[in-house]
């Protein structure tokens, strides 16, 4: 059942973590899972490497296809948080921390 409240990416987040939870032996996202951060990170590349083909094809059709690859991007880069333990809210709070703070300043305070 779903919870018409939540954003569809939450409800995504939550789909991922029941897999987590009871792996179904016909879940692409439990075999992904058990395939643990060496099998999830090849398709997040993969699924980058897609996203960036997308955005240089020209048009609508290719606007179509970068917001089609980005869906399987995201899903994707869930598997992998979710395999670490890592729930999207924690994610929206380091970018919450980086609000107002330039790139190039919060990219060196990195290296300090």
């Amino acid at each position: 059942m779903t919870d018409r409240n939540l954003r569809p990416i939450d409800e995504l987040e939550q789909t991922i973590l029941a897999r987590q939870a009871a792996p179904e032996e016909r879940s692409y996202t439990a075999q992904l899972l058990a395939g643990g951060v060496e099998k999830i990170g090849e398709k997040v590349l993969e699924e980058a490497a897609e996203v960036v083909e997308a955005a240089g094809e020209p048009g609508n059709k290719g606007r179509a296809h970068t917001i089609h690859e980005a869906g399987d991007l995201v899903y994707h880069l869930l598997v992998l948080l979710a395999s670490r333990g890592v729930s999207l809210s924690e994610v929206e709070a380091e970018l919450a921390r980086r609000a107002g703070v330039s790139g190039l300043e919060e990219k060196a305070s990195r290296n300090k």
